[in-house]
């Protein structure tokens, strides 16, 4: 057994294994039957195994020689390895190693460790110990891992950069470039300016609050003492006031970007206010405001596209710059335009306007604020007024035009609200607002003028022709009742009108609801004996029949009986119809209105058609009293007596009626003048022209005012105790035209009897 053939054979086994061992190591196979692929040794002569850190296509031996051996990547999913926190598993040949995250950094200082157990790993403050990259017009600042690099205070980063990124590069804020307007003349303005060039030259980035209270203070000297910008036409003045918006916005935004983090508000001797807000990055909704005004919005709208620099949001609040404001036009958006015309039920012209709050001027880092993603919500604080008829708490800004100069509108803004003091609004776009008290044009001042003073004109010509038709005996008869109950119906209706149409509370109550009946039925009646009016010029002219007309008990039935009739029924069906928030008077909703239009249309319809025959009949009767009357002369009187039954039939009511469109001046102002001044025409008809009310030939040295004289044709004036200037004029006027037809009796034999037909005509036709 322990011969020297076995001690032969087990060194011939050991230097095999040795053998073996050392081919492995040199990934050569020779001492197997066929040789291991690459990463693996061979086992019992006739099997490989892969090495350590490898992997076999097939089984952890084989003994297929053309099998491989592969990585296997530690670091790679599934994970067979853990280097622990702030590391990363790096991957070798047949194993791995860890090392820190960039930015990260082993306490020994070593660069590489194996086991989760040596990690140490810690933040490596980049800027402390050089290793940025940083420009030297930033500021090097750590972060967790890794660090960036900030713009100086006074300084933003240069067009192209952003800021907080390792290749920023800034440069110093300046101050802009702002020079008095060329086309204004003012010294005042042009001592401003020479302050801001002052600041422009001694301006430092490192402090830019010292700069904005200067200027601030600098502008209220300005607005408080404006010298002779007041002097400056209007279009002059609001033109300086939207460059003095213009330029303010620019070196606001300018100078608080030169700013610290954080807010800012500033309230100056002159009750200026200037509230800014200063922030690297922002999200969520922010508020910035102060004592005069307040704002609501995104962080994102402040911003806008512009990534580079800190975000900047700011209002400047300055009561003094009504003074340049006074006198300016508004804007009415045509969604404002149509519901004003909704709620008024009239065309709206304009508005006198008067500014409540400071005119606050907003200004944020985004410029493109024409449209903004989400609204902005204001708040201004002023002192408080009670809105009244036709006037409204109005949120509106200032917008530049190149024609006008500047003036208010109120597009893209809505009022939300009003209390204690303050209005809030909301608007998509952004400029310099104000709250506005807005007294709406609802009414031509100068239509309503002309009908206020023509129906007051009426009322005294109507009191005198009713005084007329009571006291003058001569004149009784049915023609004179109608004469008198139209003028009674006028009158009344008059007066209520001027004194109760207009509904100062805008609620409908009692009182307008009252009112409204009685001018629906003062007004149909006042129709109704036009239409009488009609029916007797019809017997006198057409019928020539004397005693042809109704008797009176008819007449008062019709002419009071029937608008008593319709209005009972009107009411019955909607009492709701009387009324409305503006005017006390009939309702437009679902037709109500055609109550009276409807009478009256076909009144005055009818009365026309009589107009018609009656002038043609004239015409006829006049060749047949008086050949030998002149041309000329004929068509004055016929002209004069036409136009006079015009407005006794109630005719020029049809411009009424064919008033469509308010916003129709001509058709509006020809119908208020005919209609206001129907009581003065029916003076001069009844009374100025009546032979029988009239004065004698001789008016101009004595009159009698007693009308003790029935058959006499020559009686008193038609109301005592008129001026004598008044009395020689109206027989100037009643020899000069009416009388002319009234009193011709010259002609033929034949012409004397339809002479005497028309003889009735000398009542006033």
């Amino acid at each position: 057994m322990g011969g020297p053939h076995s001690v032969a054979l087990f060194v011939f086994h050991v230097l095999c294994v040795l053998l073996t061992l050392s081919e492995a190591g040199s990934q050569n196979t020779t001492a197997c039957a066929r040789p291991c692929p690459a990463n693996s040794s061979c086992v019992r002569d006739t099997f490989c195994r892969c090495a350590p850190g490898f992997s076999p296509s097939s089984g952890e031996t084989f003994t297929n020689f053309f099998g491989s051996c592969d990585d296997i990547n530690e670091c790679g999913p599934p994970l067979t390895v853990s280097c622990g926190k702030l590391a990363d598993c790096q991957n070798t040949e047949g194993g791995y190693y860890c090392m820190c995250s960039p930015g990260y950094e082993l306490i020994s200082g070593a660069t590489m460790f194996k086991n989760e157990s040596e990690n140490t790993c810690r933040d490596m403050d980049e800027c402390s110990s050089g290793q940025h990259q940083c420009h030297n017009s930033t500021i090097c600042v750590n972060t967790v891992g890794s660090y960036t690099c900030h713009c100086r205070q006074g300084w933003v980063p240069k067009p192209g950069f952003q800021d907080k990124q390792m290749g920023t590069i800034c440069e110093e804020i300046s101050f802009p470039t702002w020079t008095a307007p060329p086309e204004i003349k003012s010294q005042s303005l042009s001592g401003f300016f020479e302050r801001v060039q002052k600041m422009s030259i001694d301006f430092k980035s490192a402090f830019p609050q010292e700069t904005i209270q200067y200027l601030i203070m600098s502008l209220d000297d300005l607005l408080k003492t404006p010298g002779d910008l007041e002097a400056l036409d209007l279009s002059s003045r609001h033109h300086t006031a939207t460059y003095l918006f213009s330029g303010l916005e620019q070196i606001l935004r300018t100078l608080a970007k030169a700013m610290s983090e954080g807010s800012f508000i500033y309230h100056s001797p002159g009750d200026t206010e200037l509230s800014l807000m200063v922030q690297k990055q922002g999200n969520g909704n922010i508020t910035v405001g102060q004592s005069q005004a307040r704002m609501l919005l995104d962080w994102a709208v402040a911003a806008g596209a512009e990534k580079s620099g800190p975000t900047v949001v700011g209002i400047l609040s300055s009561p003094n710059m009504q003074k340049l404001l006074a006198n300016a036009s508004l804007d009415l958006d045509s969604e404002k335009q149509t519901e004003l015309e909704e709620i008024y039920e009239s065309p709206v012209r304009g508005a006198q306007l008067r500014l409540l709050s400071a005119v606050n001027l907003v200004f944020l880092s985004n410029t493109n604020t024409d449209k903004l993603n989400s609204k902005v919500t204001f708040t201004f604080s002023h002192p408080w007024e009670m809105p009244g008829t036709r006037k409204e708490l109005i949120c509106a800004f200032w917008r530049n035009d190149s024609n006008r100069r500047g003036y208010w509108a109120t597009s893209g803004c809505q009022t939300l609200g009003s209390g204690n003091g303050s209005t809030t609004c909301q608007c998509n776009h952004l400029s310099s607002f104000a709250i506005l008290m807005a007294h709406y044009d609802v009414e031509d001042w100068k239509l309503s003028l002309i009908t206020k003073v023509g129906l007051a004109l009426s009322l005294v010509c109507l009191l005198l022709c009713i005084l007329t038709f009571l006291l003058v005996r001569p004149i009784q008869g049915s023609r004179t009742t109608v004469h008198l109950h139209l003028c009674i119906c006028l009158f009344v209706g008059s007066t209520i009108f001027l004194a109760g149409i207009e509904n100062e509370g805008g609620q409908v109550g009692l009182r307008c609801r009252l009112v409204a009946a009685m001018l629906h039925y003062c007004f149909l009646a006042a129709f109704c004996w036009m239409s009488l009016e009609g029916v007797e010029l019809y017997f006198l002219v057409v019928r020539v029949f004397q005693g042809q007309g109704l008797r009176k008990r008819w007449l008062c039935l019709i002419g009071y009986g029937v608008p008593l009739f319709i209005v009972a029924v009107s009411a019955a069906i909607k009492s709701q119809g009387y009324g409305r928030p503006q005017y006390c008077w009939l309702d437009h909703a679902n037709g109500f209105l055609w109550s009276f239009l409807g009478p009256v249309t076909f009144i005055v319809l009818c009365n026309a058609v009589i107009f018609v025959i009656t002038v043609w009949k004239l015409t006829q009767k006049f060749s047949e009293i008086n050949p030998d009357i002149k041309k000329l002369k004929k068509a004055r009187v016929l002209t004069i007596t036409a136009i006079a039954q015009l407005f006794v039939l109630g005719c020029t009511w049809v411009f009424g009626l064919f008033l469509f469109d308010q916003r129709s001046w001509v058709l509006c102002y020809t119908f208020s003048i005919l209609n206001s001044l129907q009581g003065l025409f029916l003076f001069v008809l009844y009374c100025l022209l009546n032979k029988k009310v009239g004065c004698r030939p001789g008016c101009g040295r004595g009159w009698d005012p007693s009308p003790r004289a029935p058959s006499s044709p020559h009686l008193a004036p038609c109301a005592p105790q008129v001026r004598e200037e008044y009395r020689r004029w109206a027989c100037m006027v009643t020899r000069n035209k009416y009388s002319e037809f009234a009193t011709s009796t010259s002609g033929s034999g034949s012409s004397q009897s339809q002479t005497q037909a028309l003889r009735p005509s000398e009542s006033g036709m």
